[in-house]
C-alpha cells in the first residue's frame, strides 16, 4: 500500500491524465507525467512535475521512474518496450503484458476469443487481397480497421459489395489490419472493471454509449438494458480483467444483440470517456479507482447515486460554456486545451436525474 504523499508517474499528458491527477491531489499524492510533448499539455497543468522525454530515451525514463513510486498510464499504445524498461526501477500498471494485448485489434480479438468471449466475425488482413478475401468470409458490410492506433473513427474504412478492397487498405495507410463483419444490435455499452493486485475488484454498472462520426457523443448511466444483460456484460468485463492479471481499470466495450447476449467491441486498459460521468454520479469516480487500484487502496464504492447523461463537448461545442455554466444542475467539466479543432475533445457535460 503506497501511502500518500507519495508521486505517481503518468504516461501521456491529456485529458485522462489531468482527471488523474486531480484525483491523485484530492486523497494526497502527486503526480509527474512523463510524455514526448508538452505543447497544449492538459495533464501538465495540474501537476507537480513533467519530464519531456521520447518514448525510446532510455535515459530520460529512468530519471522519471526513479523520481516516482508507481507508474500508471492514461493511454495505451505506450511502447511495451518503454513499460519493460521503466518496470526495472519502479511498478508499472498495468503492465506490458496487458499493453501487448491491448494495442494490437488481431491480438485482441484472439486473447478474447481465447476465452470463450464472443466477439463479431472478424479476419486478419495484409494487403488488399486479404481485405477482399475476409469481406466474403465475413460478408458484404464490414468494416476494415488498422490493428494499431486508430480510435474515434481514424484508420478505419467501412466497406459494402461495391467497395474496391484496394482504395479502402490504401485509405487506412497502416502494414496490417483487421476486417470485421457488422452485425445487428439494439445498443452499445460498456462496463469499466477496477482490480487491485491481489485481485480484489469491483465495477461500474453497464452504460449505453451513443456514437456521432465515430466519435462517443452520449452516455446513459445506467444503460437501458436488462439485468440479464447487464450482468453478462459485467461478468465478461471482470473476466478478461482478470485473465490479463490486470491492475488498474479496464474498460470494455460490447454490442448488445437483439436476443439480449452480448459481443465484446474493444477495450482499453486505463480511465475511458464512457466512464467520465462517474465523476458526478458515484461515490468513486474511475480516476480514484485507478489511482486506488495502483496504490493498493481499498477500492472505492462504485454505487451510483444518481443517474446520469454524459456528453461530450466536440471542437467547437465547447464555446457552449457560458450557457452549460448557466444550466441548473449541469456539471461542466473543461479539458484545458488551448484550441478547438473538428473532432477533438474539450470536455465534457454531465446532467443528473433521481435514480431509477
Amino acid at each position: 500500500m503506497l501511502a500518500p504523499g507519495a508521486t505517481i508517474g503518468m504516461l501521456g499528458a491529456g485529458q485522462l491524465g489531468r482527471m488523474t491527477a486531480l484525483a491523485a491531489a484530492r486523497l494526497g499524492y502527486k503526480v509527474h507525467v512523463y510524455a514526448p510533448d508538452a505543447a497544449d499539455s492538459p495533464c501538465a497543468q495540474v501537476c507537480a512535475a513533467m519530464t519531456i522525454g521520447d518514448w525510446t530515451d532510455l535515459d530520460a525514463l529512468e530519471r522519471f521512474a526513479r523520481s516516482v513510486d508507481v507508474v500508471t498510464l492514461e493511454w495505451e499504445n505506450v511502447p511495451v518496450e518503454t513499460v519493460a524498461h521503466l518496470r526495472r526501477f519502479v511498478p508499472v500498471h498495468p503492465g506490458g503484458n496487458v499493453l501487448s494485448v491491448a494495442q494490437d485489434r488481431v491480438a485482441e480479438k484472439r486473447f478474447v476469443n481465447g476465452l470463450g468471449i464472443a466477439t463479431a466475425p472478424w479476419r486478419e488482413a495484409h494487403s488488399a487481397a486479404d481485405v477482399a478475401a475476409a469481406r466474403d468470409a465475413v460478408g458484404p458490410r464490414c468494416i476494415l480497421k488498422s490493428t494499431r492506433l486508430g480510435y474515434d473513427g481514424k484508420g478505419q474504412a467501412r466497406l459494402d459489395a461495391d467497395t474496391d478492397p484496394a482504395a479502402a487498405w490504401e485509405s487506412i495507410r497502416a502494414p496490417a489490419g483487421i476486417v470485421e463483419g457488422f452485425v445487428t444490435f439494439t445498443c452499445e455499452v460498456s462496463v469499466i472493471v477496477a482490480r487491485r493486485a491481489d485481485g480484489a475488484m469491483t465495477a461500474y454498472p453497464a452504460v449505453e454509449n451513443r456514437h456521432k462520426d465515430g466519435i462517443l457523443d452520449i452516455t446513459l448511466a445506467p444503460a437501458r438494458i436488462s439485468a440479464g444483460t447487464a450482468a453478462e456484460a459485467d461478468g465478461i468485463a471482470r473476466r478478461i480483467a482478470e485473465a490479463l492479471d490486470l491492475v488498474g481499470v479496464l474498460a470494455v466495450e460490447m454490442f448488445v444483440t437483439p436476443d439480449g447476449h452480448v459481443l465484446v467491441n474493444e477495450m482499453a486498459p486505463r480511465p475511458h470517456n464512457s466512464g467520465h460521468w462517474t465523476m458526478d454520479a458515484c461515490h468513486c469516480c474511475q480516476f480514484e479507482q485507478l489511482v486506488r487500484a495502483v496504490c493498493g487502496l481499498p477500492l472505492g464504492s462504485v454505487e451510483r447515486v444518481a443517474d446520469a447523461e454524459m456528453t461530450n463537448l466536440i471542437g467547437d461545442d465547447v464555446l457552449r460554456w457560458p450557457e452549460l455554466l448557466a444550466e441548473p444542475g449541469a456539471r461542466l467539466h473543461l479539458y484545458g486545451k488551448a484550441s478547438a479543432r473538428p473532432g477533438r475533445k474539450m470536455g465534457h457535460v454531465t446532467r443528473l436525474t433521481p435514480r431509477r
